[in-house]
């Protein structure tokens, strides 16, 4: 089972904020929560369909009454009553967390890369509502910064409260997995690496990775009880650059697998939770492989025009144009036929990211 945010609808007299959670069915097409509760009352109240998947999880933080409703619908009754996947655009899955949380240096060739040693416990930073965004939505590159990178990452829904867990005990807290692309400013980081002569970087890393779009997550949640405790997963990335002699053929980055985090799901949880109380739709973002623009020889750092897709096994894929601070892209370049294909029509969902 996988669920997805449905973006409102756009125009006059649109509701801006009737997001919809919805189900993808093996066919790809979409059935929302409250479609689902009209086939099937006595497992599920109608009341649902305004619901955001935060608040769902903290209702049915294991999902088993949506699954039991899945379930036990007539298919053709399902399949007649869903939505065609091309007819709607979607949100990130969880459109605004509670808490974001970051892991940094969670991957033993990621800290070998940048020449550190194996730390003792999780590096932890927070990111803001702000930053999050969707499939298909543009990252906005700022002014100011010179050294855009991205990250490919596995994200951790909460689905249930945690306090002070134990790590024996955590994963009974996970909702489920999306995809995360951690954007950052590495010269705002203060990463050495990426500053120019003369230049200090401001260290400020809530600057770095918070700014306006810079942390799409998506496109679905799949529920803790098909990846279990997210190890094993391949976790990759792309970048289709808008110039250069790689122009507009997508350039694998990273190419790595979650088996080897450092800090476990079960791990980050315990430990954050000793101190910082994990609600349900929380994120936790934890950490990516090696292989990012700011380590390589020459450096790989995002340009307006270009276009960027991570991916998590199991989960499926993110793309995002990248764009200047006005949302604009180079006439022709990947990003702009991105841009143009969205917004001269609704794309279709990538359905075999979904399923």
């Amino acid at each position: 089972m996988r669920l997805v945010t449905i973006k409102p609808p756009t125009g006059e007299g649109a509701d801006p904020q009737s997001q919809r959670v919805a189900v993808v069915l093996a066919s790809g097409r979409l059935l929302p929560l409250g479609m689902l509760a009209e086939l099937m009352p006595d497992d599920l109240s109608t009341e649902i369909e305004p619901l955001s998947l935060a608040t769902v999880l903290a209702l049915d933080p294991g999902l088993g009454a949506i699954r039991d409703a899945l379930e036990g619908a007539d298919a053709e009754a399902v399949e007649a009553v869903a939505i065609d996947p091309a007819t709607v655009r979607l949100a990130p899955p969880i459109p605004r967390p509670g808490k974001v949380i970051g892991v940094g240096y969670n991957y033993l060739d990621h800290i070998r890369e940048q020449g550190l040693e194996r730390p003792d416990r999780p590096v932890l930073f927070s990111m803001f509502v702000n930053a999050v965004a969707g499939e298909g939505d543009p990252i906005r590159r700022p002014t100011g910064t010179h050294a855009l990178d991205f990250e490919a990452e596995l994200a951790v829904v909460i689905g249930r409260r945690a306090s002070r867990v134990k790590a024996a005990d955590a994963l009974r807290c996970v909702a489920g997995y999306t995809v995360a692309n951690d954007v950052t400013a590495r010269d705002w980081q203060g990463q050495a690496k990426a500053l120019r002569s003369g230049e200090k970087g401001d260290g400020q890393w809530l600057r770095a990775k918070s700014s306006d779009t810079f942390l799409p997550l998506g496109p679905a949640l799949i529920p803790a009880i098909e990846l279990g405790d997210g190890r094993g997963l391949a976790v990759r990335s792309w970048r289709t650059a808008a110039a250069g002699p790689q122009a507009n053929q997508p350039f694998q980055m990273q190419d790595g697998t979650t088996a080897d985090l450092l800090f476990g799901v079960d791990e980050l949880i315990s430990i954050i939770s000793q101190e910082v109380t994990l609600d349900p739709g929380d994120v936790i973002v934890t950490g990516t492989p090696s292989g990012v623009g700011v380590f390589r020889d020459p450096q790989v750092f995002l340009e307006p025009g270009d276009l960027v897709r991570v991916e998590v096994e199991g989960i499926g894929s993110l793309t995002n144009p990248v764009v200047d601070v006005n949302g604009r892209a180079p006439a022709d370049s990947p990003a702009a036929r991105a841009l143009a294909e969205r917004d001269g029509q609704i794309p279709p969902v990538q359905l075999s990211e979904l399923r």
